[in-house]
Formats: structure tokens, sequence, C-alpha cells
């Protein structure tokens, strides 16, 4: 029912249309049984992470042509090989030094950043993934297996973090994917979103933001100086704090690479920004409700990178930069990667030209991606924040 009203989506293949429908049968069960009502971050969990059902957790194709959205390491090898020289001046400094990735899609970035690795003579002792969906993990080894296979024994799949970890941690794309709560100001105060039913479909009610809640708006409105007018809507990620915290716990020495399309508090919570950040991608179209489509549809959120940095500071982690995408690529080697391009046949320039433009340019993913590193202990700065520092915008 509701799918009609955004005409301009791809219609869901049989198959696709039926898994959404066993998703939204589960999601219905937890409203009633909640007594008729659900915050959207509940609601976003089980759209995205239901044990074999929510968009995560299932097997449908995610990434790429076929999928729903491409991420940086899936538009070009060059992503994962400026990240990678970066990776190895940090792994130079520590002894026996690891890398952990979060979420590590379809194995692409893990596959970039170990050849490069490799070629610099700089292995990790181990490239730890950490996936909570079993379909991708398969992916993942299938992938391995048949691009590195006499790399595959320095690659351990954890279902739990580590402790003292020291290396590199790599977060691609796995912040934006946390659930977000959506809230409102009234006349009478702040008003959470929540998920009800109207027969089959999914629909928005309100009630009074919670006491956690209400609080976390009300923070933001000191740290920006300005009170929501009336009727702003937009999301906050109760989650941030918590999942800084983990990593926190988990890093002993080294340094934490968060990419995401995000901005600082102050931008994201901007008077001309009053329906908030949420988007949600299916088959490469973009569009605003995550209503629709439970558990085929990607739903995110963009990430505000100034309660990521006060997370990092108060779990004990140091802020080493912030930056655009393009800087940290431009800083990090993105010359070194570009230097036999003239001696490539004229398609393979133009294929790779392509590429770079869209990871750099302000109006694809050069501006909107963001990258913050954290670092414990006394550890050097990575190269890619002398070119450019956005650190003191947060």
């Amino acid at each position: 029912m509701q799918y009609e009203q955004l005409t301009s989506l791809p219609k869901p293949d049989q198959i696709s249309a039926a898994h959404s429908a066993r998703v939204a049968r589960h999601i219905s069960t937890k409203i009633r049984a909640a007594g008729g009502q659900i915050g959207f971050a509940e609601f976003m969990y089980e759209a995205l992470y239901s044990q074999g059902l929510g968009y995560y957790s299932a097997g449908s194709i995610k990434f790429g042509r076929d999928g729903d959205f491409v991420t940086a390491p899936e538009v070009s090898t060059v992503f994962g090989r400026v990240l990678a020289r970066q990776c190895a001046e940090v792994l130079v400094q520590i002894d026996n030094g690891e890398v952990l990735e979060f979420g590590a899609g379809s194995g692409k970035l893990a596959v970039d950043v170990l050849s490069t690795l490799e070629a610099q003579g700089v292995l990790p002792a181990a490239y730890n993934i950490f996936e909570v969906s079993p379909d991708l993990i398969e992916r993942q080894k299938s992938r391995l297996q048949d691009e590195l296979p006499h790399l595959v024994e320095r690659v351990r799949w954890l279902s739990t973090l580590p402790s003292n970890f020291e290396g590199v941690i790599i977060a691609n794309e796995v912040l934006d994917a946390l659930p977000v709560e959506r809230f409102v100001r009234r006349e009478a105060g702040v008003f959470q979103m929540l998920v009800s039913l109207s027969g089959d479909a999914f629909v928005w009610t309100e009630a009074e933001a919670s006491e956690q809640l209400a609080a976390a708006v009300a923070n933001i409105e000191r740290e920006i100086a300005a009170p929501f007018p009336t009727g702003y809507r937009s999301e906050i990620c109760l989650a941030t704090s918590a999942w800084i915290a983990e990593l926190s716990d988990c890093l002993r020495y080294g340094v934490v690479f968060l990419f995401d399309y995000g901005i600082s508090q102050r931008e994201y919570y901007a008077p001309d920004r009053d329906d908030g950040w949420l988007r949600c991608h299916y088959r490469h179209y973009a569009h605003n409700d995550p209503l629709i489509l439970p558990g085929i549809q990607d739903l995110t959120a963009w990430v505000d990178f100034s309660s990521v940095a006060s997370a990092a500071v108060a779990g004990g982690l140091d802020i080493l930069g912030y930056q655009t995408q393009s800087q940290f690529l431009m800083g990090g080697g993105l010359e070194i990667e570009m230097q036999e391009f003239s001696d490539l046949p004229v398609m393979k320039q133009l294929e790779l030209s392509g590429q770079i433009k869209t990871l750099t340019l302000p109006g694809e993913m050069g501006e909107n991606f963001k990258c913050m590193a954290l670092g414990r202990g006394d550890i050097a700065s990575p190269t890619a924040f002398k070119f450019a520092d956005r650190t003191q915008a947060l």
C-alpha cells in the first residue's frame, strides 16, 4: 500500500516483495506487543538487523551496480590503496600491529588494503573483520579466497570485539547505519516520532519524548545556542556514544579511521534542515520514506561528527584529524596512485578519471563524505591530515 506513494521507485521483484512482507509482519508483531507503537530506532534496527530478516542480515545484493548503493571502495581501488598507505604509516610504528575492519561489505576494501600493504612490505599480523551478516561473511571469504588466496590465513572473522587491540581500526560507512531516533519540537516540548500501524501500513505517530531523548535534544540546543522552532523535525543517534565507547574499550594503541557522509553539529541542525538527514536507498534510488519496503531498502542518516568527537574525547581518545574524503585522498597519496596514469590505454584513463571524479568532486563523494581519525597512545598522526584539517569546525 505505502509503496504506491513513491511510484518513481523500481517495483520489487516477487522474491524481494515476499521477503519485505515477512519483515513487515515481524515488525508489526513487535508494534502490537509494545502496545501499538515503537520508537523509530527500534523500527530501524529491526528493518536492518533482525536476524535472518533485516536488510543486512538477509542475502540480497547490497553493494555495487546490482545492489542499492555504491561505496567508495566499490567505486575504485584507489580508495583502498590510499587508505592502505595511511594504515602503513601506523603499522610501522607498532610491533605485530593488526587491522580491524567493521562491516567489510563485499570484501573489496579488505582486498585492496591487504594487497597494497603486501606490496609495501607492511602486512599486518592479522586482518580482522567484525561482521554481523552471515551472508556477507560468506561473500567476503569467497572474494578473499579468489583474489588473495595466499593471504586468507591472515584474515579472521570476529563475533566479538577484541580487547587490548593494537593497530588500525577501519569503519567505512558504519556510523550512518546506527539506528536513530526521530523527534519533533512542539509548543508543549520535545516529542518522539513513533511508528504505528494503520491497517497493513506503517505510519508516524507522536508521544512525549523520553527523559533521555528530551535531554539529548536540549543538549544540542545548548551546543548550537539556538532552540529549535515549533515543528522542527530531525533525528539523533543515541547509540553513537555507546559505539565509540566500545571502540575506546577495544583500542589499546593505534588509530581509528572513520569514513561516512556527515557534517558538524551546527550544520546538521541548521534552521533549513527542518526534516533531518534520514535517507533511504533502494536500487540506486534515494528517497525519504523509511516506512516502506522494510528489509529490502537501506536506511541511513548523515553523521553528526561533532557528537562523534565529543564521545571520542569522553572515551579517552585523541582527535587526530577531520577532513573531507577529497582532502584525505589528495593528502594521503592520490598523486602517487596516479603516477602511471599517462601510460594507461585511453579507455582505462577515461575509466579511472571518472572514478576519481566520483571520489573527490564536491558534487559527488568528495565533500559530503568525511574522514575522522581517532588515536590512542604516542603515535604520529597520519600524513593525510597535514594536507588539510577541519577539526576546528566541529
